[in-house]
């Protein structure tokens, strides 16, 4: 009941009916594939990489090659050349050497990557020259954040142990954190590993910078759990830290308050429920209530009856309401026959009264593809979050948002001098007359893949808002900003 009432004394009445356009021919060819080892995965990573202004998309490929296209804007895209990479399980786009050019850390199965960004979308495999650990591991997430404000730290999360004789079952890999030491990395193991299919490192409910790991049970089946890894101290939490112990097929992270009570929710895809953990007071995480809509576990169209399987989840405000809206990617990891295999993707829009609806139908969104990655961007640059779904065994599908009677919205855009030059571990708080929205800036989460690039708020029928902005050092700011466009926040220090 305390959420509901937060979210009470932010509602607004107006609620617009969220609609798309496939636009899917527009893109390349490119598609998804392989063997066993590309039953999960399938990220994609977007970012601006000739600063345009307009969102560029990388996308694993698995057995295929990985593709880079590049938006020409107008809902208008091409292939642009890259080293050719095979194995790709995902990608996070990261600045690593402050040098404006967006990098990628391309995951794989066997030795992940780090290609260098450089002028006019060119990339160059910079993996020997950053020294990545030469492995042969299954790498199914990452995630990155800043101890100092020189190089990032990487963590990354290893799936099943391939040369374990007595896998695959029971047979998960430890995982893996790297730090900058001389001009490459240095590796140190995080164990146990419970087959993670998705790590976030932020700021959690007791406002500590943790490292949150989704694990497959699947794979470990008993001993296993949920994990949070807090990265100063360097230690799991447990119960006694309010920690809760939950096991699930864990294989997405999304983070956002969507309460507007000032700490971040978290939701988590799995097979069957997905799960929203709604941050406390006291520190701790308590599951949501069934009521609130967003458990999402069996397919909201068709006669399939069986669980869901959810995969990438983010969160966005769809029609610029003031309110996040909730994505969830869906579909069988192959042909498991517990699970549906017509199992379309979800919208969920929320409701002024903190309950989410599901319009994935009625906006043309619920594609029954096996989708896996995804990401909510605005790819023609007119304040309306487009939808891009990378699919396992099927092309790719990109969505333009045609919502009509949309509200205002504001995009901002973070930069600090030094290493750390996106702000990555900043939170920024946008307030109008009726909402109070909080978005911390980070790397990882989702499955297999994210952003880099302005944060996107809806403001309703507000003209402008108010900006508080909590730097990684811990600074505060304020700032004023106004509706439509993209507005850039800059610090020295």
């Amino acid at each position: 009941m305390r959420y509901v009432l937060c979210l009470l004394s932010f509602a607004s009445s107006a609620v617009a009916e969220p609609m798309f356009e496939d636009h899917s021919a527009a893109l390349p060819a490119h598609e998804y594939a392989g063997g066993w080892e590309h039953f999960v995965g399938g990220g994609i990573a977007v970012f601006d990489c000739d600063h345009d202004r307009r969102p560029d998309i990388f996308a694993a490929g698995g057995e295929n090659p990985a593709t880079l296209i590049r938006n020409l804007g107008g809902f208008q895209f091409e292939k642009t050349d890259i080293p050719q990479i095979t194995g790709a399980t995902g990608a996070y786009p990261i600045d690593i050497d402050a040098d404006a050019y967006i990098d990628l850390f391309v995951l794989r199965v066997g030795q992940n990557m780090i290609l260098r960004g450089g002028p006019d979308c060119q990339f160059e495999d910079a993996t020997a020259h950053y020294q990545l650990p030469d492995d042969n591991r299954w790498s199914t997430a990452f995630t990155a954040w800043w101890e100092d404000n020189t190089r990032p730290v990487f963590a990354i999360g290893n799936y099943v142990d391939r040369d374990d004789p007595d896998g695959p079952f029971e047979a998960c890999d430890d995982n893996a954190i790297l730090r900058p030491l001389g001009a490459g990395y240095v590796e140190t193991l995080l164990s146990p590993g419970f087959c993670p299919l998705s790590i976030l490192t932020a700021y959690d409910a007791r406002d500590q910078l943790a490292l949150r790991l989704s694990n497959d049970r699947h794979y470990y089946i008993s001993g296993g759990a949920e994990q949070m890894w807090d990265t100063k101290a360097r230690r799991f939490l447990g119960p006694a830290d309010g920690w809760p112990t939950v096991s699930l097929w864990g294989m997405g992270i999304a983070l956002r308050d969507v309460t507007g009570d000032g700490l971040d929710d978290v939701m988590l895809t799995s097979m069957g429920d997905q799960l929203l953990q709604i941050a406390q007071p006291d520190g701790g995480y308590q599951a949501a209530p069934y009521a609130i809509g967003t458990y999402a576990q069996r397919p909201h169209v068709g006669d399939d009856g069986r669980p869901s399987t959810g995969w990438h989840a983010e969160f966005g405000d769809i029609n610029n309401d003031g309110r996040a809206d909730l994505f969830i990617a869906k579909g069988n990891v192959d042909q498991m026959p517990g699970m549906a295999t017509q199992d379309p993707n979800n919208l969920l829009r929320q409701e002024p009264d903190g309950s989410f609806t599901e319009v994935s139908d009625a906006a043309g969104v619920a594609s029954v593809t096996r989708s896996r990655g995804a990401a909510l961007a605005d790819f023609d640059g007119d304040g309306r979050l487009d939808l891009i779904v990378s699919n396992r065994r099927a092309p790719l599908e990109i969505y333009r948002n045609v919502t009509p009677d949309t509200g205002n919205w504001l995009s901002l855009t973070l930069r600090q001098s030094g290493g750390n030059r996106d702000a990555i571990g900043a939170i920024v708080t946008v307030t109008t007359d009726t909402h109070h929205q909080r978005v911390q800036r980070t790397i990882g989460g989702g499955h297999a893949g994210g952003q880099l690039g302005p944060l996107h708020f809806g403001l309703g029928e507000a003209q402008s808002a108010d900006v508080h902005v909590r730097w990684p050092d811990g600074e505060i700011t304020q700032h004023s900003a106004r509706a439509g466009g993209v507005t850039t926040i800059s610090r020295d220090h």
